[in-house]
């Protein structure tokens, strides 16, 4: 299904807390617009909140002031005005408070999820998740919004919330909405009383909650914009900040909105509080009441609507760590989760559990409902049931070892003190709270349980005047930064889990340390190392992940990973293990395969610049780290490779150029598997024909039905090709042909042309110099000098010269004509079949005789001798008679077998006669077509692998509607196989052809072009008999066609044909 058209943002905004992190942060809305997920032309900005207990309502008012600068001044304005909000899209995150379970705050903590869709690879966290829904699942449709659930945005005023379902259990610690039942908002209750939240309740039973998504008309952003300028609320903004405004305090929802609920009173909402503020003296009061007077007057008149999605859900990430646990690892779950990860012992990871962006070697246990972030460790480790450990490397497995956790949060932290990098480490127990009040745990026991235990005392974590109230969790000194002669690990924690039995020895040590809290530890961490650690990690996981879907032989893309790596800025570790893969794999498919990504990745880094990526990979410079390759010495070939890609990397044009050129190293190994059909050649002796005694082999033409493209190497031998083909003859005659006999001068002639009797190339041979370029296609004669070469008459680099050759062995040489009535790219397999006959001739001329089935195999043979490539399904259905089916598994040797499709009685006949072929007049380009597929294939695209697999099962469902006897079952076949070749091969389509199908299409069954498209013929399974008549009338009357014609198609019964003509039928040469 086709994504919704995203809304086209003007402006996004992220607003944070900390000055030190708007840098950091910047960075992170930057990477993703490299990576798509933000449109290009928006502009991303990160926001520092004017004061860090500004409040949500007064971070959105600071942002929007922010936004309507920037767009100003963009906009050429020396001042702010709201006129530039009239044509803007701005979408404002906000960041929130410190989160005790991650150290860049909620909006960067990670999900055990993947985007399988992304152009490029990458953890998702919930910006990427509320990105993608405030992109995609709110689109812009025509001038009101729409949102994908059908919610109406017509005529929209004022502010609008979105609600999600929830139940009255969660609504009592949340905020829900009072609304009437036109979605007019009444009242909001944050933490209500059971009247309240039953006052909510909605007709399906489950009541709104306030989800923290809000839109605001133009008109309501104007209004609140327009508040910068007054007292007291200027102290919202960086503004007002800056000329010495006293700071407060507002909040989005129960400040901006509540006073446009239409419930609320003027006195209840000047005398009220938000939530967010708690109890304060009497003049933050005050000076808070002064606010919400202002906003009063501004907002009051606008309408507050809601927005209720019913068939959405929400949770909100509280401090809690068991909810936190139960959102990543989903306990009921009937498997492990592992996301952008490496896990050697996966049957060690219990059901429920996650983990994310890891690397795990050897036996890591994770027990059920616990979660692991960010972690390189090595095994032996056992971490239980309920626990989150993040953030640590693999120089902290050894602390692990030895003891099984249960119910902790065990974190690693980058730190910077007085500008110093640090390694941190936290410990809490999942029931431990976060909050201020109530009787406090630390790892799960009360803290008198803790103190006992292990020996700390009250005044090691709280200063002696703290009061009683204060003495929490978040303000305890528990957490060691420095000590004075080691660096700290996780063992300087840990020992707190058990009875002290070392003679307090890491007591003292731990007394010895200086040690902040959690709270004053926010402060110090360095979020700029926290990322680029996770970043380095999660390219640690990815490479071993390159290598294992490589050698592993996976039908899995790297195609977004290289993207990663490329728009990150590093591709030299990926192209580093790339050239280990290829270098050390025993397979020459796996070594094509890894060869390929290492062009995928040089493509990617010319980003689209330095020209097309087809193109010729015979540069002089590449030749030295070919011919390692061709003599069979990959790991010198992959290193020389590698030499000389450094000298490419300057450029996009050069890097364009060196991607063609390790697609031709890949070809290369293509081509050495393919050679291994040569293990089926077999030739038997038979008496030699006398000299000047012809030898002719005649061939009809092709038809493929179903299952193209699954025959081309190296699809044929990794993912097992099945083709279903018919012999035909057109127009009643069999096109292709050649014909062979001795000579008496130790020479050999060549023609080639369109008839026997109208040769238009004529080329003589009488040195191996004239065959060296037999593997150059387009050279004059090429294909039949590669046939000599691979029917053994002639050894080209033999140290005998050619004349010694042919005179030693058959006292004389060769003459041979090749011929095909069907025009140039036809699609109907010309050129392999002229190969087969070639080589039928050539073969019987020598006194050999080939069977069918080692002539299919020795064509292709000759094919990567002459460097063509391509596949074995155009010899299969030439040189085999009537209708069948070719098949070869997914392994080397690569060996066709062919199975006769058995029709009933008659049916070839009605066939022949609704069977008809319009050649396009379109000449197809095969050559890029093959490229374009090999490189998709290669790169695993899913549609592609997927399409190939369809490519194959639907091969045995048409011959099954063969069997039956049934058009319209192979009119279906025909059709869905055209669109099949279409995702295979994008472009194959001319646009004059498919208007040609469109005409037809009323008077067919089913139609195709031949082959690989993008020209030749178009076939045609018509629905009454016999129509050519009735088609040419019809096409007759359609503009823009070009010069097309109809021929009659008939199958062919008897395949290849080789006869011997008496001596005094041969002629004179025609050579002078």
């Amino acid at each position: 299904m086709e994504q919704p058209k995203g809304v086209d943002w003007t402006v996004i905004i992220l607003t944070c807390q900390y000055k030190d992190s708007v840098q950091i942060f910047q960075r992170e809305l930057e990477v993703r617009q490299k990576r798509e997920q933000i449109p290009a032309g928006t502009l991303l900005l990160a926001v520092e909140d004017p004061e860090k207990r500004v409040g949500s309502g007064g971070a959105t008012l600071n942002a929007l002031l922010v936004a309507a600068e920037h767009l100003s001044a963009r906009a050429g304005f020396t001042v702010v005005t709201s006129d530039v909000l009239h044509s803007a899209w701005i979408l404002i995150l906000h960041m929130g408070r410190d989160f005790p379970f991650d150290d860049c705050g909620r909006a960067f903590t990670c999900l055990p999820m993947e985007n399988s869709e992304a152009p490029v690879e990458a953890l998702v966290c919930n910006l990427d998740c509320l990105l993608d829904i405030m992109t995609y699942r709110v689109r812009l449709g025509g001038d009101p919004w729409c949102l994908v659930s059908g919610i109406s945005w017509d005529s929209f005023q004022g502010a609008r919330v979105i609600a999600l379902p929830g139940s009255l259990a969660y609504a009592r610690n949340h905020g829900v909405y009072l609304t009437d039942p036109q979605g007019l908002v009444l009242d909001i209750y944050y933490q209500g009383t059971e009247a309240e939240i039953q006052r909510c309740v909605r007709p399906d039973g489950r009541v709104p909650l306030v989800s923290g998504v809000v839109f605001f008309s133009v008109e309501t952003a104007e209004r609140l914009l327009a508040t910068h300028v007054s007292p007291p609320l200027d102290a919202c903004t960086y503004l007002g900040l800056d000329s010495g405004a006293r700071p407060v305090q507002l909040s989005l929802f129960f400040d901006i909105l509540y006073c446009m609920a239409e419930n609320v009173t003027r006195e209840d909402f000047l005398v009220g509080r938000p939530p967010e503020l708690g109890q304060g003296d009497a003049d933050v009061a005050g000076y808070l009441q002064s606010a919400r007077a202002q906003l009063w007057r501004e907002l009051r008149d606008q309408p507050l609507t809601m927005a209720y999605v019913s068939n959405g859900s929400y949770s909100y990430m509280t401090s809690s760590a068991t909810e936190f646990l139960h959102s990543l690892a989903r306990p009921g779950a009937p498997g492990a989760q592992i996301v952008h990860s490496q896990v050697e012992e996966q049957q060690l990871l219990a059901a429920g559990s996650s983990v994310v962006s890891c690397l795990l070697e050897g036996p890591v246990r994770l027990g059920p409902g616990s979660v692991l972030q960010h972690c390189h460790l090595r095994g032996p480790i056992h971490i239980g049931a309920g626990c989150m450990v993040s953030g640590l490397d693999i120089a902290h497995s050894e602390a692990l070892r030895g003891r099984e956790l249960h119910d902790l949060v065990l974190q690693g932290h980058h730190t910077r003190l007085h500008g110093s990098p640090g390694h941190a480490f936290t410990l809490v127990g999942r029931l431990d709270s976060w909050e201020r009040h109530g009787a406090g745990t630390y790892l799960n026991v009360p803290w008198s349980e803790f103190f006992k235990r292990t020996g700390v005392r009250a005044w090691d974590l709280w200063d002696p005047d703290t009061l009683p109230a204060e003495c929490c969790l978040p303000s305890a000194r528990l957490f060691p930064v420095l000590h004075p002669s080691r660096d700290l690990g996780p063992q300087d924690l840990l020992w707190m889990l058990d009875r002290q039995e070392d003679g307090g020895e890491a007591l003292r040590a731990w007394r010895a340390s200086w040690r902040l809290s959690w709270e004053q530890l926010q402060p110090c961490l360095d979020r700029a190392a926290t990322l680029a650690s996770r970043r380095d990690l999660f390219f640690r996981q990815a490479l071993h992940k390159a290598r294992h879907v490589l050698e592993a032989r996976q039908d899995l893309s790297l195609r977004p990973l290289i993207w990663a790596a490329v728009r990150e800025g590093c591709p030299g570790p990926l192209l580093a293990t790339l050239d280990q893969v290829a270098a050390g794999a025993g397979d020459p498919g796996v070594a094509a395969r890894a060869l390929a990504c290492v062009a995928d990745v040089l493509g990617c880094m010319a980003e689209g610049r330095g020209g097309l990526r087809s193109g010729p990979a015979a540069n002089p410079e590449w030749m030295r780290p070919f011919s390692y390759l061709e003599c069979g010495d990959l790991a010198a070939g992959v290193e020389a490779l590698a030499q000389e890609r450094d000298k490419w990397l300057s450029r996009p044009a050069l890097l364009v150029r060196a991607a063609r050129h390790y697609e031709g190293a890949g070809q290369i190994l293509i081509r050495q598997a393919v050679m291994s059909a040569q293990h089926f050649v077999s030739t038997e002796p038979v008496e030699l024909p006398g000299p000047g005694q012809w030898v002719v082999a005649e061939c009809p033409a092709r038809v493929d039905f179903s299952g193209g493209w699954s025959d081309t190497p190296p699809l044929a031998y990794e993912l097992g090709g099945a083709v279903l083909g018919l012999a035909v003859r057109v127009d009643g005659r069999r096109p292709i042909g050649a014909r062979a006999r001795r000579i008496p001068e130790p020479e050999l002639w060549l023609a080639v042309g369109p008839r026997q009797d109208e040769m238009t190339v004529k080329i003589v041979c009488r040195c191996l110099a004239d065959l060296r370029d037999y593997c150059q296609p387009h050279a004059p004669g090429a294909l039949l000098k590669a046939a000599f070469i691979c029917a053994g008459i002639v050894h080209v680099h033999s140290e005998l010269q050619l004349n010694e050759q042919l005179l030693r062995t058959f006292g004389g040489g060769f003459e041979l004509h090749t011929w095909s009535e069907l025009p140039h790219g036809s699609g109907l397999g010309t050129s392999s079949i002229l190969a087969g006959t070639a080589l039928a001739a050539l073969q019987r001329a020598a006194g050999r005789v080939v069977g069918t089935e080692a002539l299919i195999h020795a064509v292709l043979h000759l094919e990567q001798v002459l460097t063509t490539g391509g596949g074995w399904q155009d010899q299969v259905g030439g040189l085999m008679p009537g209708i069948k089916v070719g098949r070869s598994r997914a392994q080397l040797p690569l060996k066709v077998e062919v199975e006769e499709v058995t029709v009933p009685e008659g049916f070839v006949q009605k066939l022949n006669d609704h069977l008809l072929l319009v050649y396009t007049g379109k000449t197809r380009l095969a050559r890029n077509l093959l490229q374009d597929v090999l490189r998709s294939w290669y790169a695993r695209l899913p549609a592609v692998v997927q399409n190939a697999h369809s490519l194959v099962q639907q091969t045995e469902e048409c011959a099954e509607a063969f069997r039956q006897g049934s058009l319209p079952l192979l009119g279906q076949c025909l059709t869905s196989y055209w669109e099949q070749k279409k995702l295979m091969a994008p472009g194959c389509e001319p646009l004059a052809v498919r208007r040609m199908m469109d005409v037809l299409a009323p008077h067919v069954h089913g139609q195709s072009l031949a082959g690989a498209g993008g020209g030749g013929f178009l076939y045609l399974l018509t629905k009454e008999p016999q129509q050519k008549e009735a088609l040419e009338a019809v096409l007759a009357k359609t503009e823009g066609l070009g010069n097309y014609s109809i021929h009659l198609v008939e199958v062919d019964t008897q395949g290849l044909s080789l006869k011997l003509l008496g001596t005094e039928a041969s002629t004179c040469c025609p050579f002078p």
